[in-house]
């Protein structure tokens, strides 16, 4: 039905020349059928069992989270909803596609995580290796174990002053590719992350031209991101940069529910080959059950950003209001002040506003857990040095309050004794280099294990993967070599105030989950990018 929906391909965006939409934008036909489908008195002999009603006991469901949700809650495959080539669903999804830049775009309920399981099943399809940012999301490191790929790594640049992970630069990605393809094996695939937890955004389009140079797609971890593209302020879309798969976490800053999500695929060179992969690839990681709920928030959140340009507007003048405020008080600071240090950092993500709370002594976890506790003021997150306040898109909270409400954190009673004790950690060590990758994380993962105290473990193959937070970048993967500067960093971690080590076997990090010694496995020569 794509024909029925208006064409306004002759039609100029007023974010400029770079960004046309060529379908009207402003209607959302899936949210509709479903919101049509509720408003009839059907008779419901079907899942789910709440039948779309408050009889019966479902009307404590219905009291949690009230009757039109409840009602809008319905089973796939239905005609006029979804079943169709040419259905209401099927609508979306290409205005999705259209509004982000994409070739094709699939709705996901399972998160941003799924995304990531997703792409690396498919890129298997195209070969083995995969060259990753050594900071990618988990659920990424999960896929590269399900997928059996082999996997080498560029690392991030890293803010030493304050613990953060950032991204890859073109000269980086550039020298890490030509090292696997002297090491003979060439890169199928590219995998990074832009934006960054912090708000720093890589070159995307450098880096594409150096990955399609190399004969590899890239694949840009952009859950940080759905945002791109809706505003002359904000960075553009990865997938109108070059980007061949994007991976969008729509309900992070975009509106829709928690839990959905959204697939890109660009349209370059590797479209042809990379569809019908990661379209198979869906069907071993979706649902057969998918949210409707999940789903109809995207098809009405892509519709909210895609018309919502003043809106979005008013959310980055509430986050410059929000940095102006943070510049009148020499105890705070805009992390992105220093993104032009680095090299890999093309463009900020205004939204996401870091502050570094150094200066005050305290940690900003203690002063996060009292803006939380004490006064229901809620952050994203924090490192032991800054705190990251994320501003939705269309949204405009009172950062006046929120600022006077950290000012009267910081100079409180309590805030002043835990700046005296000094618990807030500067002095962040040198990530490790990583050890070298003795079987592939599949055969790591899936073997005979064992648990040996730290000090047995050096020498021995890793079965977990690990990552010191901060910065959050994985220090050992499954069928790494675990060495003894690794060890040193994860347990001296562990014991600062602050420190967690992910997927240790205890907090402490006093043991670690090995290969067994009777495990006979092949040995991989090749070291690390």
């Amino acid at each position: 039905m794509l024909e029925s929906l208006t064409d306004t391909s002759g039609a100029q965006h007023r974010l400029g020349d770079h960004h046309r939409y060529r379908l009207d934008q402003d209607q959302a036909p899936y949210s509709a059928a479903l919101s049509a489908l509720a408003a009839r008195d059907s008779i419901k002999l079907m899942v789910p069992g709440h039948g779309g009603t408050d009889a019966g006991i479902s009307d404590l469901l219905t009291d949690f989270i009230g009757e039109k949700a409840v009602s809008l809650d319905v089973p796939m495959l239905l005609e006029g909803i979804d079943l169709e080539d040419d259905s209401p669903f099927a609508d979306s999804l290409a205005l999705a596609a259209d509004a982000w830049g994409a070739r094709r775009t699939w709705f996901l309920t399972n998160g941003a995580s799924q995304a990531n399981r997703t792409v690396a099943l498919a890129v298997a399809g195209l070969g083995e290796n995969v060259l990753a940012q050594r900071s990618a999301h988990s659920s990424f490191s999960d896929g590269v174990v399900l997928a059996g790929l082999h996997p080498s790594y560029v690392l991030p640049s890293v803010d030493s002053a304050n613990g953060i992970a950032h991204g890859v630069s073109v000269a980086s990605l550039e020298a890490a590719l030509g090292l696997a393809e002297d090491e003979g094996r060439p890169a199928s695939a590219v995998y990074i992350v832009s934006p960054s937890y912090f708000g720093s955004v890589a070159d995307v389009r450098g880096l594409s031209e150096v990955a399609h140079a190399h004969g590899a797609p890239l694949i840009v971890d952009g859950a940080w991101g759905p945002h791109f593209g809706f505003h002359p302020s904000l960075p553009e879309s990865p997938a109108r940069l070059g980007a061949d798969l994007v991976i969008s976490s729509t309900h992070k800053l975009a509106g829709s529910l928690t839990q959905s999500a959204m697939l890109h695929l660009g349209d370059g060179p590797f479209a042809e080959v990379l569809e019908p992969l990661i379209a198979r690839a869906m069907t071993m990681t979706a649902s057969t059950s998918s949210s409707a709920l999940l789903m109809g928030s995207l098809d009405i959140a892509r519709r909210a950003l895609a018309t919502g340009e003043d809106r979005i507007g008013a959310s980055i003048d509430t986050a410059l209001r929000f940095r102006e405020l943070l510049a009148t008080d020499e105890r705070f600071a805009d992390v992105g002040e220093g993104f032009g240090e680095f090299p890999d950092i093309a463009a900020t993500d205004l939204l996401r506003v870091p502050i570094d709370v150094s200066a005050t002594g305290i940690s900003a976890h203690w002063v996060r857990d009292r803006m939380m506790t004490e006064h229901d003021m809620y952050f994203e997150m924090s490192t032991d040095t800054t705190l990251v306040a994320v501003i939705g898109a269309g949204k405009t909270p009172d950062v006046d309050a929120v600022f006077a409400t950290l000012v009267e954190v910081v100079e409180s009673p309590e805030g002043r004794a835990e700046a005296a004790r000094g618990n807030a950690r500067t002095d962040f060590p040198e990530l490790p280099v990583p050890g070298r990758m003795r079987v592939r994380p599949r055969e790591g993962y899936f073997a005979a294990t064992e648990i040996v105290p730290a000090a047995e473990a050096v020498g021995r193959i890793s079965a977990d993967s690990l990552a010191a937070y901060p910065p959050g970048v994985p220090n050992v993967m499954p069928g790494e070599e675990i060495t003894a500067e690794v060890v040193d960093f994860l347990t001296a971690v562990a014991a600062s105030p602050s420190g967690f080590v992910r997927g240790a076997v205890t907090s402490a990090v006093d043991s670690f989950r090995v290969l067994g010694e009777a495990a006979s496995l092949p040995k991989e020569e090749s070291p690390h990018a």
